[in-house]
């Protein structure tokens, strides 16, 4: 069995009071070392990130998934031994499994990071919204298709250390995923995409990406697009 001490997992939380603490138990059975950053939850989202035994730094107020990543990636590539780093969602819809396979070829292959993709065999579990959003998102942006990604806003991500340490997401809100992306051609990390399942519950749906969230992707893609032009 592979010892994961030297992994982290970055696990962004807002109002995750219901599911979170199943989350994190369920991940620390194979990756013990988690840090949530509790992004100005209005709820016990903090109580039950301890209860589940994480590590916990808290935003007085929400600032953004983009600035809870930040946040998240600074305190653990500053842990003693930290090697490989993984985003992840508080709401259930990652799988374990998944993040040990992409942990696995960062650690076999030349790889610097790895996303994980949902377009990948059968997508009809795919809310249909979610799949026009994202489908939209790759067809507007030249450097997606050139770094040959296609689900650049899966919240899934593993990377090395040379990524956590270039890491500087300033985007706070959901068009961190792009400059993410960005970020990835300008400094030449190496990349890869791993097919991964997303389990859609009828919670995760409930809190999941509304009809504005989904505009605002394309928007942003689109402005960012023509401003490299």
């Amino acid at each position: 069995m592979v010892d994961h001490q030297d992994t982290w997992l970055i696990v962004p939380v807002y109002n995750e009071g219901p599911v979170v603490g199943d989350v994190i138990r369920e991940v620390r059975k194979v990756f013990p070392n988690v840090v949530c950053v509790d992004d100005g939850s209005a709820d016990n989202s903090a109580e039950e990130v301890r209860r589940a035994g994480a590590h916990l730094v808290r935003h007085p107020v929400n600032l953004g998934q983009g600035a809870a990543l930040q946040t998240g990636i600074e305190y653990a590539r500053s842990r003693p031994g930290a090697q490989y780093f993984v985003t992840y969602d508080a709401d259930g819809q990652h799988q374990v499994a998944d993040v040990e396979r992409m942990v696995e070829r960062l650690r076999t292959e030349p790889l610097d990071i790895v996303v994980g993709t949902r377009f990948h065999g059968d997508t009809s579990h795919i809310p249909w919204l979610k799949r026009l959003v994202l489908k939209t998102v790759v067809a507007l942006s030249p450097r997606l298709r050139k770094l040959e990604l296609t689900d650049a806003h899966n919240g899934l991500r593993a990377f090395n250390l040379r990524v956590a340490r270039e890491m500087a997401i300033t985007l706070n809100g959901m068009g961190h995923a792009s400059q993410i992306v960005e970020l990835i051609a300008t400094h030449g990390w190496r990349v890869a995409e791993e097919p991964v399942t997303i389990l859609y519950t009828e919670y995760s749906m409930a809190k999941g990406q509304s009809l504005i969230n989904g505009v605002n992707i394309v928007f942003d893609s689109v402005l960012r697009t023509n401003a490299r032009r």
